[in-house]
């Protein structure tokens, strides 16, 4: 089979349909027409991320998806993109940014990120309804608390959230990655000779130029792609069924939405292995499929039905699993807590402004999620 890249509009909280009923392990064609496999299940996946005879370098995978850089495997990944590297050259960036998020350092932040949510609940407010979610908050929030981590001046957000779009995408990537990298590597010098207290002028010690502006692409992208996704879409989801935000739904929405898709994460076989009573040989790519894994009925009970507080939801593998474990996710979890509870107090009476069939969403892209959402409440 061939990897969907669109879900059902009329079901859009959901796996796309073509991926349900399907077996632990499918067989997979790759964009370039490579064969591969399909993981479909939370053992399976379990296997494919934990396993050290699978890799997550790039170079040797082949390309899940139509949209994405046909031809057969891609290539090395530069200094500092840690999260297509093996160890022991991905443990030596982990151990340098692991401490950089932790439980603690992420709740100091709280006070920080209520700031940030409330600013832009009052100017919503100010403004008057309708609004668009996306562009007035969910998108905001990530965006400028990983620009204050990182050094990066919030002014330029409308240089790197066009980047970041088009590299999720897989629009005109090549030249987004490097435009990005060109910014961040003067970003860097700067940071050098001027250092700022932030975590680009704290590693400039410990990394090369070009090392230091690859993780930070990294930290950039990843720190407000998938959660402003997240806010959006879990609002939707909420709106939608009729519920509040209340305590402990972020693990259950995080279970249920699972942002990631097109196959992604993957990992390649280093030897021959089996996977749920299926070989694997050296050289073949597993793709996964963390949203129908997410929902497998063999480790959730009625996993279809989005149960806020359900006491098993924080299995998911929405921040993936392993040594490439998302090293944000405290900050994401931190993060959705503030930003769905904010939403919800501040705006009570808060729903769609349009029927949910016209909410446009990002189909085909690598992290899904809405492309807007309008929204009312009584003003």
């Amino acid at each position: 089979m061939r990897l969907p890249e669109h879900r059902d509009p009329a079901c859009p909280f959901d796996p796309p349909p073509e991926l349900r009923g399907l077996p632990a392990m499918t067989r997979l064609e790759f964009a370039d027409g490579h064969p591969g496999w399909l993981a479909t299940t939370m053992a399976a996946a379990r296997v494919v991320l934990g396993d050290p005879r699978f890799s997550a370098r790039q170079e040797l995978k082949h390309v899940p998806v139509r949209s994405a850089r046909p031809g057969g495997p891609a290539a090395p990944a530069p200094p500092g993109f840690f999260a297509t590297m093996d160890p022991p050259a991905h443990t030596r960036y982990r151990r340098l940014l692991t401490g950089r998020f932790t439980v603690r350092r992420m709740r100091e932040l709280e006070p920080r990120i209520e700031r940030i949510a409330a600013d832009h609940l009052d100017a919503m407010a100010a403004a008057g309804p309708p609004a668009d979610l996306v562009s007035a908050y969910a998108l905001p929030i990530p965006s400028l608390v990983i620009c204050e981590l990182l050094g990066v001046p919030y002014d330029d957000r409308g240089f790197f959230q066009e980047r970041t779009a088009r590299i999720v995408r897989g629009h005109d990537t090549a030249e987004a990655i490097a435009d990005l990298s060109a910014y961040l590597g003067e970003l860097v010098r700067r940071r050098r000779a001027e250092p700022a207290g932030d975590l680009i002028s704290d590693l400039t010690g410990d990394l090369t130029d070009e090392e230091l502006a690859n993780v930070a692409m990294i930290l950039l992208v990843a720190g407000h792609e998938t959660t402003a996704n997240m806010l959006a879409l879990g609002t939707f989801a909420l709106l939608e069924h009729g519920s509040a935000y209340e305590e402990g739904a972020v693990e259950e929405l995080l279970r249920w939405l699972s942002v990631l898709q097109l196959g992604a994460p993957s990992r390649v076989a280093l030897e021959d292995v089996e996977v749920a009573g299926t070989p694997v040989r050296k050289g073949e790519t597993v793709a996964l499929t963390l949203s129908v894994i997410n929902r497998d009925p063999d480790e959730f009970d009625d996993p279809e039905a989005l149960l806020p507080g359900r006491p098993e939801a924080r299995r998911h593998l929405a921040f993936g699993l392993g040594v490439h474990q998302c090293l944000g996710q405290q900050l994401a979890r931190v993060e959705l807590r503030i930003g769905y509870r904010a939403l919800f107090d501040r705006l009570p009476g808060l729903r769609l402004a349009v029927p949910a069939a016209e909410v446009p969403l990002k189909q085909g892209a690598a992290v899904y999620g809405v492309e807007s959402l309008p929204v009312t409440w009584p003003s």
